[in-house]
């Protein structure tokens, strides 16, 4: 007998309920048959920018060209090495693949961001950019970032796919490297329907390559500067993005007392360990993530329970047959490797109950009371 879901993971249905509105702004794209860099792009883009708080916003056609196309307009290439994290998903390591790069990885903490102790050592006279991930929501420690990679000159595109609004010491992540890439995936925490991505810069200059490299390198329909990608944020996602943006600030607060709900309640739970929160940081929980023992025992009888909870990720990109190339082993980056092995995920959407999150919270106690 199936196992009834008590504790959903996806909460597409209650988001987009009543989709009325969303539906007329696409009647009037179809009505003007503006589908490709229309005016509800540059709505939306204005829209982003200002809530990032930079001069310029690129809508693209996915989280990972978000940070394959900063990389390009860069000029990073083959025979170059690009620094990132040893934990992340596999679009960051994609887009560095993408423009022929090699990527080199440093090891996580237990924020599950990457360890920038252990950065220098990595930088090599073939490294061209850095890619810090701000991984589930968590920031990287970017000032200390940022002045490794300006003693070393090297620019610094962040992978802010899954902390919008986050913040590291006060500024917003994606706003201290060259670029900053987000992704508008269907369960990012500002979300469309379907694939998109946006780019955010400070530099006039460079937010003009951007735009090109988006559109095929076309200055004009028949003027190729130079050669591009077909990457551009549909009309469509965008009226989606448009509807939905101005509620970020309320999802993202929702969010965080969410996981300070649970942070509060797993404190005190043998068998389980809340990562370590920075006091200079902002997470934004896209991923609500804790340290379990007998992780496997515990996701099984959670999920005989009914409750969804996910693995982040159970086999590290690092080792993923992909890489193989790399020559890594298990225990390159131990960190990683324990995350592996430990770490559980459960909902903290602005959806979820205060009595969902007890039921997973009970669940979890009856399991290491046992």
């Amino acid at each position: 007998m199936a196992t009834t879901t008590r504790v959903r993971y996806s909460y597409l249905a209650q988001q987009f309920a009543e989709p009325d509105e969303i539906l007329e702004g696409i009647r009037a794209v179809v009505a003007e048959g503006s589908f490709t860099l229309g005016p509800a792009v540059k709505k939306f883009e204005q829209q982003f920018a200002a809530l990032i708080g930079t001069k310029h916003a690129v809508g693209v056609g996915s989280g990972t060209d978000a940070i394959k196309v900063p990389l390009r307009a860069l000029g990073v290439g083959h025979g170059d090495e690009v620094i990132t994290a040893a934990n992340t998903f596999v679009a960051t390591v994609g887009a560095i693949a993408e423009v022929g790069a090699t990527p080199v990885f440093v090891d996580c903490d237990d924020s599950f961001c990457l360890d920038v102790t252990q950065l220098e050592a990595k930088i090599t006279p073939r490294t061209k950019a850095i890619v810090p991930v701000h991984f589930t929501g968590e920031t990287v420690d970017m000032p200390r970032l940022m002045a490794i990679a300006e003693k070393h000159g090297l620019p610094v595109v962040e992978d802010a796919c899954q902390s919008i609004l986050g913040e590291s010491s006060g500024k917003r992540a994606g706003t201290y490297g060259r670029a900053g890439s987000f992704s508008l995936h269907p369960l990012k925490n500002l979300n469309v329907w379907g694939d998109s991505g946006i780019i955010v810069t400070n530099d006039d200059a460079f937010a003009e390559h951007l735009r090109l490299l988006r559109n095929h390198g076309l200055s004009t329909r028949d003027d190729v500067l130079v050669l591009g990608y077909n990457s551009r944020l549909d009309s469509v996602q965008a009226v989606v993005g448009s509807w939905l943006i101005g509620q970020t600030h309320d999802i993202t607060e929702k969010r965080i007392a969410n996981g300070a709900y649970y942070d509060a309640a797993f404190a005190d739970i043998d068998g389980v360990r809340v990562p370590p929160r920075r006091d200079d940081a902002k997470r934004v929980f896209h991923l609500y993530m804790i340290f379990a023992d007998r992780r496997e025992e515990l996701y099984a009888f959670l999920h005989e329970r009914g409750i969804s909870a996910k693995i982040h990720y159970p086999v590290p990109i690092y080792r993923q047959p992909a890489l193989s190339m790399l020559g890594h082993r298990e225990g390159d980056f131990p960190v990683t490797d324990r995350h592996a092995r430990d770490v559980i995920s459960f909902p903290v959407d602005q959806h979820i109950s205060r009595d969902e999150q007890d039921y997973v919270i009970a669940s979890v106690r009856e399991f290491y009371g046992r």
